[in-house]
């Protein structure tokens, strides 16, 4: 073993991979590198998370100092197992461990992958599997879970509650936490959980912004819009979000757009079309102008562990509307008092107008977000917490 070598295995790696997890895996992976870690990404050849195609060639490559294998993803299977426990789960019914079991093993898995860290686990000092409901973090985190850390990134859906996943949770050497409140859950889901820290998460902060810039390349002009970015799908809330932004500019009064980025379809009601301008994939420079330039961030996800997108909202300045049912986000607003939450189209409508008719007071209450995020989510301070824990659980 190499005392200063570490794994980290995503489901997916790579700069036009579209998910939070991830992008905090490379950005965990590139920090410690930079602290002089040697430092593999052990990951498939996938792209997308919902067709799980390789797009990507199998092999080693190199992202700056991190060396990348990537595997094939095998997806050969029927997926009826699948969709009949999502079925259960959407009712309320919790499948049997052997229907667990099959569900687990009814879509992507990543032989390859498996036997390499099979064979070559005893290389690293510690192996970082991420997120949990994942094959790639299920299979490969219990080949060593003696010197394995998770990092679920886990939030109050039903998978958190199969018994599948006890194992994993129990028996890894350490798991890193982003938050109190996923700190509580864990208790409460896996009171036999292993060693746990919160060791947070860093947000990158941007040299400037270009407001100005950003609404002249997208052909904005002096638009009031809000912003959500990241994937488009129903899981996130995004449905939910379209459906109350459609009833709230249905009133002839509230002059505001939609602007969205990322992955996934949009859709807006027809009659409300034209209120929504989709950017597809942005870069991060386009990003951070588009979060300066918004009268507000909306989160309408209630499945968050962290939320980045937040953080990065209020390093741009700019309010945070979300979802009252997301506990995470919710504490995040609570602790800066820098955002608004709402529990239905009723109350999304009222924080809506809020932004769109009093903007001064608007960035008046996003003003503590940015000194929320610099004193508690800097890489400085994550990195330094994750480097204790990988001395406390795993002494030479």
């Amino acid at each position: 073993m190499e005392p200063r070598r570490i794994a980290f295995v995503p489901p997916r790696y790579g700069p036009d991979v579209v998910g939070g997890a991830e992008l905090v895996l490379r950005q965990i992976a590139s920090g410690l590198a930079e602290r002089g870690w040697t430092v593999d990404v052990l990951t498939t050849c996938a792209r997308d998370h919902h067709t799980w195609a390789n797009v990507y060639p199998a092999g080693v490559t190199h992202d700056g100092p991190l060396t990348i294998h990537r595997f094939p993803v095998v997806n050969d299977t029927s997926g009826a197992d699948r969709a009949r426990v999502e079925a259960l789960l959407a009712q309320g019914e919790m499948p049997t461990l052997a229907d667990q079991e099959r569900w687990m093993n009814d879509g992507l898995r990543v032989p390859e992958l498996f036997h390499h860290v099979l064979d070559r686990a005893d290389d690293y000092r510690a192996v970082v599997v991420s997120p949990y409901p994942f094959w790639t973090t299920f299979a490969v985190g219990q080949v060593a879970p003696e010197r394995t850390i998770l990092r679920p990134c886990l939030h109050d859906e039903p998978y958190a509650r199969m018994e599948l996943f006890e194992p994993l949770f129990t028996g890894v050497a350490g798991i890193w936490l982003q938050t109190d409140p996923e700190l509580e859950l864990l208790s409460a889901r896996f009171p036999g959980a292993g060693p746990a820290a919160i060791a947070g998460e860093g947000v990158p902060i941007p040299d400037s912004y270009d407001p100005a810039g950003f609404r002249a390349r997208h052909g904005l002009g002096d638009r009031t819009f809000v912003l959500y970015g990241g994937r488009r799908e129903g899981a996130k809330g995004w449905q939910v979000l379209l459906d109350g932004f459609a009833e709230a500019v249905r009133k002839e009064d509230l002059d505001l757009y939609l602007v969205t980025f990322g992955v996934g379809d949009v859709s807006p009601p027809v009659d409300v079309a034209d209120r929504v301008i989709d950017l597809g994939f942005v870069s991060d420079e386009d990003r951070d102008d588009a979060m300066a330039a918004a009268a507000a961030y909306v989160q309408p996800s209630a499945l968050e562990s962290f939320s980045r997108m937040v953080m990065e909202a209020w390093l741009a300045g700019t309010p945070v509307i979300a979802n009252r049912a997301g506990a995470v986000v919710r504490w995040h607003i609570e602790r800066s008092e820098a955002g608004l939450l709402y529990d239905d189209d009723a109350e999304l409508e009222q924080c809506l107008r809020f932004v769109t008719e009093a903007p001064d007071a608007a960035s008046a209450l996003a003003k503590p977000g940015r000194d929320y995020v610099l004193d508690h989510y800097t890489w400085p301070v994550t990195l330094d917490r994750m480097e204790a824990t990988l001395e406390e659980w795993l002494p030479l």
